[in-house]
C-alpha cells in the first residue's frame, strides 16, 4: 500500500505530465488546474484526493449508461482476445451484429451504417454524401447549433468558437434562425407560432440560395450544447415537409440527444420525422471507446452499387469499438435506461418547476428526458442574460461563481455563458437527482443576488 507522501508525489507527477506534455480542449493552456479522475461508479466519479463528484452532465453528454459498468469491460476484453483490427474491407461479426441492430433501432427505413471514430467524423461524412449523392453543395444548418470541431463540422454548426476558423472555413454553409422561443427572433405569441415562422424563414432562405443547389439540410434531433433549444411542436415536421418539397435530404444529428438521452432511442423520434441520414457517436458506447456512425435510407447506398463511394476511414467499423457499442446497447435494453430517463426527465421538470418558484434568476427550463439546461436572467421580465452570447471573460463572473460553487459542492456539470446542464446519467435515481437539484439550487442563490 503505498504511503500518503508517496501518493501524493504520484499525483503531482501525473498532473504535471497531463499540463506540460498534453493539450487541453477549448482552453488557454496556462493557469489550468483539472482535478486527475481515479475512478467512478454509476453516476458518480471520484478524483485523486478522494472527493466525490456527482456527474450531473453524464460528462459530455455521453456516459448514458453510467460509469464503470462492467459488462463492457467484459465485452472489450472478450473481442481483444480474439481480433483487436482488421481492415475495413474485412468483417467482424461485432460489426455485422451492431449494424443489423442499428437498423432496428433507428425509425423508418435508414438501413446502412457507415462506421466512424466519432460524432465530428460523422457529420463530416454526411456531408460527403448528401453532396455526392444530390450533386448538390450547399448545406443548410441553424445557427445556435454545435456539430463538431473539424473544419467542415464547425463550419456547419454556428458555434462560436469557430469564429476564429471562419476565413478558412468550409464553404457553401448557410445559417438560418432558431426555433428559439423563450428568445423568438420573431416575436412569436407561442411556441407553435415560432415553429410556423421559423419554418417560413427557412423556406424563404431556400429559395433565395437556390434549391437546385442545396443538398442537405441538418439540424439535431434535439438540440444540446447550444442550449437545449427546445424545437416547438411541428418545426421538425415542417422542415421534412419543405426538404422533400425541393428534393433535399434531412441529415439528423443524434450525436447527443440519441441512445436514450431524451428518452427515446433518438431524439428525432419526438417529432414523429424520418430523416434520409442519423449521425451519431457519444451514446453507442456510453463514451466507453471512441466510435460515432451515419446510418443511411437503402437508396442512398444503391446509388453506389455500380461505382465506387469515395468514403473512408482507416479505423472505421472497428472490432473492438463495435464491441463495445452491441454490450452499451444491451445495457440499455436489459436496464430499461430509455424508460427510466423518460421518467426521471418528467420528475425533474416537477422539481424545476418549484425551484423556478424560489429562485429568481431562473428565466427558463428545457428538457427532453434527460437533455436539459436552466437559463439564468438578471430580470425575468427583460430577458436579460446572466452572461451573454458568446460572453467575454469579464461577462462571465457571475456565471463562474455559479460553477464554482457547483464545484465546491461536489458536481460536475457542463456550466455554459447563463446555461447550466442537466444530462446526467440515465441510470439516475430520484435521490440522485434530489442531491443534484439541491447543489444547483444553492449556486443559483449566487445569481438570485444579481437579479433586478
Amino acid at each position: 500500500m503505498q504511503s500518503q507522501p508517496a501518493l501524493k508525489a504520484s499525483t503531482e507527477e501525473a498532473l504535471l505530465n497531463n499540463l506540460r506534455h498534453t493539450i487541453f480542449s477549448w482552453s488557454k493552456q496556462s493557469g489550468l488546474n483539472p482535478p486527475l479522475i481515479k475512478h467512478g461508479k454509476g453516476v458518480f466519479f471520484w478524483d485523486s484526493s478522494g472527493k466525490r463528484y456527482l456527474d450531473f452532465s453524464s460528462q459530455l453528454m455521453n456516459v448514458n449508461i453510467g460509469h464503470g459498468h462492467p459488462a463492457i469491460a467484459d465485452a472489450v476484453a472478450k473481442q481483444m482476445s480474439e481480433i483487436s483490427y482488421v481492415t475495413p474491407s474485412m468483417v467482424t461479426e461485432a460489426r455485422g451484429k451492431l449494424g443489423r441492430k442499428l437498423a432496428e433501432i433507428t425509425p423508418g427505413s435508414l438501413n446502412r451504417t457507415f462506421f466512424t471514430n466519432g460524432g465530428t467524423e460523422a457529420i463530416e461524412h454526411a456531408i460527403k454524401l448528401a453532396r455526392l449523392y444530390t450533386g448538390r453543395h450547399k448545406i443548410i444548418t441553424l445557427y445556435q447549433s454545435y456539430h463538431g470541431a473539424t473544419y467542415g463540422a464547425l463550419s456547419a454548426g454556428g458555434d462560436p468558437r469557430g469564429l476564429a476558423h471562419d476565413h478558412q472555413g468550409v464553404p457553401n454553409i448557410i445559417h438560418v434562425e432558431n426555433p428559439y422561443f423563450y428568445r423568438c427572433p420573431w416575436k412569436s405569441a407561442s411556441p407553435e407560432d415560432c415553429a410556423e415562422n421559423a419554418a417560413a424563414h427557412l423556406e424563404r432562405v431556400v429559395k433565395y440560395e437556390g434549391p437546385q443547389h442545396i443538398a442537405a439540410i441538418l439540424m439535431e434531433g434535439e438540440s444540446g450544447s447550444s442550449g437545449c433549444i427546445k424545437f416547438p411542436p411541428g418545426y421538425w415536421r415542417m422542415v421534412k415537409e419543405i426538404a422533400d418539397r425541393y428534393g433535399i435530404l434531412t441529415i439528423c444529428d443524434e450525436v447527443m440527444s440519441g441512445f436514450g438521452r431524451t428518452g427515446k432511442w433518438f431524439g428525432i423520434e419526438h417529432h414523429q420525422v424520418e430523416p434520409d441520414i442519423i449521425c451519431m457517436a457519444k451514446g453507442i458506447t456510453s463514451g466507453y471507446i471512441p466510435l460515432g456512425g451515419l446510418i443511411v435510407k437503402e437508396e442512398i447506398v444503391r446509388a453506389f452499387d455500380d461505382k465506387a463511394l469515395p468514403i473512408g476511414l482507416t479505423y472505421s467499423a472497428h472490432a473492438v469499438s463495435c464491441a463495445a457499442a452491441n454490450a452499451v446497447i444491451e445495457v440499455y435494453e436489459k436496464e430499461n435506461l430509455i424508460e427510466n430517463a423518460a421518467s426521471m426527465g418528467k420528475y425533474i421538470d416537477e422539481r424545476m418547476a418549484v425551484l423556478a418558484e424560489k429562485h429568481p434568476a431562473i428565466g427558463d427550463f428545457r428538457n427532453t428526458g434527460l437533455l436539459g439546461c436552466v437559463e439564468l436572467v438578471k430580470n425575468r421580465k427583460s430577458k436579460e442574460p446572466m452572461a451573454p452570447w458568446n460572453a467575454t471573460a469579464s461577462e462571465m463572473e457571475i456565471m463562474n461563481k455559479v460553477a464554482a460553487k457547483i464545484n465546491a459542492l461536489g458536481m460536475f456539470t457542463f456550466v455554459r455563458w447563463n446555461w447550466i446542464f442537466i444530462a446526467p446519467p440515465l441510470c439516475i435515481n430520484k435521490d440522485e437527482i434530489d442531491e443534484g437539484l439541491e447543489i444547483i439550487s444553492r449556486a443559483i442563490a449566487i445569481a438570485d443576488e444579481y437579479c433586478n
